[in-house]
């Protein structure tokens, strides 16, 4: 992405929502304010999206267009956000190819059979757009409905994907991980190797299909050090950004508690970097070196404050990002379940006000 081709569209940038303020931002053009989105934007906060999922599965919801594109759109009714974000989970393509795995309330995704030798690695086919199908029927319906908001596609990092099918689900530690990745680096270089292979093919789907930009969650990756990042980490999550390159359009690299890591999740190929709130975003910038648009940071946390404090503390954030190329506002993390909607609402409106041009 070139911060200098804003003449027009190009490769499969989406020509409705190419002049948006999203898509001006992560391409480091001058906006008229600085655009809002928020990670798990769709649902979890909102009653009308506890109404539509109930009684339907996490997994069964992904596969269901009608369900996704009413999801994704819902925030985007009620916050008035700049950028969709596709409802989904970053499980979905290797629930897709069959890997024996489902997501458990109150838990999260669970791996029947987890990879622990290279026998295992059987269980990780190449991802067909007909695996699926779904996704590109949605994608169609969404960009009918959304017009000029950008579309959002997203997948989980390889080495996300991998933590949760080396420990067989959520960990706190990353034992059996860590042991796979010092122990036997071969081994864990093919498997991330493979599951570069799987998310490109899945970001790819959601592009083609229509998407204005994909984000890839590395969502446990600050549980390592630079330099095994660098040696371990790194080459995969670069195999997944270049496979993407040609298309031109925006590509987001988030993750939590990356401090150490951000210039590094920058070097491997994004266009724009995501912050999580433990650091400053003129700190972030800098960490990241030039050349590439921020995302971020007001901590998630602060929206069960008074209003005066979130305000307060979103002054913080745009005072911080003030000096940079492009900045996109978000949380740190993603939407906590019991956020009051209407504190999102208003958080987007007072950002729109405060940097309108």
């Amino acid at each position: 992405m070139s911060a200098n081709n804003s003449q027009s569209p190009t490769g499969r940038q989406n020509a409705a929502t190419y002049d948006s303020p999203f898509m001006k931002a992560c391409r480091r053009e001058a906006v008229p304010h600085t655009p809002v989105w928020f990670m798990r934007q769709a649902g979890r906060s909102l009653p009308e999206y506890r109404k539509v999922r109930e009684g339907t599965a996490m997994l069964e919801s992904c596969m269901r267009p009608d369900l996704v594109t009413e999801i994704t759109l819902q925030p985007v009714r009620r916050h008035h956000v700049d950028a969709a974000i596709y409802f989904s989970d970053i499980v979905v393509p290797l629930k897709a190819i069959g890997v024996d795995l489902d997501i458990k309330p109150g838990i999260g995704p669970v791996v029947e059979n987890p990879i622990r030798s290279r026998a295992d690695l059987a269980q990780l086919r190449d991802l067909t757009p007909d695996d699926v199908h779904y996704v590109t029927e949605a994608i169609g319906m969404l960009t009918g409905e959304l017009g000029a908001t950008p579309l959002i596609g997203f997948a989980g990092a390889p080495f996300t994907l991998a933590s949760y099918l080396v420990e067989g689900g959520p960990s706190r530690n990353h034992e059996h991980t860590k042991a796979l990745m010092y122990g036997d680096p071969q081994l864990w270089a093919d498997l991330l190797d493979r599951l570069a292979e799987i998310t490109s093919a899945f970001l790819k789907v959601q592009i083609e299909a229509g998407a204005s930009a994909v984000q890839l969650f590395d969502s446990w990756v600050g549980a390592l050090s630079p330099a095994d990042y660098r040696r371990s980490v790194m080459p995969a999550s670069a195999k997944v950004f270049d496979a993407v390159a040609s298309y031109d359009v925006p590509r987001i690299h988030f993750g939590v508690g990356t401090g150490e890591l951000l210039g590094l999740m920058g070097e491997a190929g994004a266009d724009v970097v995501g912050a999580d709130w433990r650091v400053p975003m003129d700190e972030a910038a800098r960490r990241v070196g030039p050349g590439k648009a921020l995302q971020g940071n007001l901590d998630p946390a602060v929206l069960f404050s008074t209003r005066e404090a979130v305000e307060a503390k979103t002054d913080e954030v745009l005072a911080a990002a003030s000096g940079l190329e492009g900045h996109i506002f978000n949380l740190g993390h993603g939407v906590l379940p019991t956020t009051d909607p209407e504190a999102l609402t208003r958080l987007v409106e007072y950002v729109h006000t405060r940097t309108a041009v």
